[in-house]
């Protein structure tokens, strides 16, 4: 059987593994002050055209976000996203446990729009007995895959400037959303339009962990403490560094990226004839309609995850490409559906 459930199957690309191979007995000081973490941060820096901004690493998206909107809200205020948000849907009560509310809004192609932001702050803003909004979260790619185009990221920020709203970009798949064929994003955007985003590196061929970059000089202030206050501070944080050096040090990151969205578009547009799809393919998520019957034979074979049932005899299954996904298992797959 092969495996479509994630883009984190795999440990780690083997230039990542041969790089911390290579320094393992490299001695330095702990906590991310270490060589291999400045030199990181300065390489992210530099591709991302984010000069004046601090970076973080930490090691998994959930402790990025709690710590990062923790750091941007008081206890009476709040942040939109989405409804399929990734805070509002699978990180549990982490946002929630820290005295936050998450005010969501029915997503558009899992996108949120700049007028749904204005109407949901103005419409709590009016009543000072109601939560404040204070900040906007959104990720790229979107949790059914889709991406912004430059000017919905724009326009989202222009009106979080207006309402002095923090916008928050969580880039767990930034790799496949810049490499996006439906992409008109440059890489300096991210900078450019954001408050705060991360890059992630768990979800593209890293072993672990994601780089905060930080651009609004009201959130750098003791935001280490404030990683120490949320346990994600980590001694062997070097680890991140050397795999953040070896990501950007030339153009591995978006390569990985590049490859995984290609497999999915193959998937995409050799299957789209014949089947239904929840959402047009654009990064390295791939939501399919199924029969059932073909969905348990389907199971014989691959590993997927199930997202939702469409009435008694179909259901949705979400597919995810890789970094590592070998294009002959993507041939297999194209071949089963489109023999049933």
């Amino acid at each position: 059987m092969y495996s479509f459930m994630n883009d984190y199957n795999e440990i780690a690309h083997e230039n990542i593994l041969n790089a911390i191979v290579k320094n393992n007995m490299v001695q330095t000081l702990g906590y991310g002050e270490d060589e291999f973490c400045d030199r990181a941060k300065e390489i992210i820096k530099q591709r991302f055209s984010a000069l004046d901004c601090d970076v973080h690493f930490f090691m998994a998206g959930t402790s990025t976000n709690l710590t990062l909107i923790d750091m941007m809200l008081r206890n009476y205020e709040a942040i939109i996203s989405t409804d399929t948000a990734h805070i509002n849907v699978h990180e549990v009560s982490a946002i929630e446990s820290c005295g936050h509310k998450i005010l969501t809004v029915p997503n558009k192609n899992g996108k949120l729009t700049a007028d749904d932001i204005e109407n949901t702050y103005l419409s709590y803003e009016a009543d000072d007995h109601m939560v404040l909004p204070k900040a906007v979260y959104i990720s790229n790619s979107t949790e059914l895959g889709t991406v912004y185009k430059k000017e919905e990221i724009k326009a989202i920020s222009d009106i979080c400037k207006k309402y002095n709203l923090y916008l928050y970009i969580d880039g767990a798949r930034l790799g496949t959303a810049l490499t996006s064929r439906e992409s008109d994003l440059e890489i300096s955007d991210m900078a450019k339009y954001s408050d705060a985003f991360y890059i992630g590196g768990t979800k593209n061929g890293a072993l672990l962990g994601e780089a905060l970059v930080i651009k609004n000089d009201a959130l750098k202030a003791n935001f280490f403490r404030q990683m120490k206050c949320k346990g994600a501070v980590h001694a062997k944080a070097k680890v991140m560094g050397i795999e953040f050096i070896e990501l950007f040090k030339e153009d591995l990151y978006f390569e990985l990226a590049r490859h995984a969205n290609k497999m999915a578009y193959k998937i995409y547009d050799s299957l789209r004839g014949k089947y239904e799809f929840l959402e047009k393919v654009e990064s390295n998520q791939i939501f399919i309609i199924l029969d059932n019957q073909i969905l348990n034979k389907m199971r014989e074979k691959f590993v997927f995850a199930l997202a939702q049932k469409i009435g008694d005899d179909k259901s949705c299954i979400r597919l995810v490409t890789s970094w590592a996904t070998k294009e002959e298992e993507v041939d297999k797959l194209i071949e089963f559906l489109k023999k049933n």
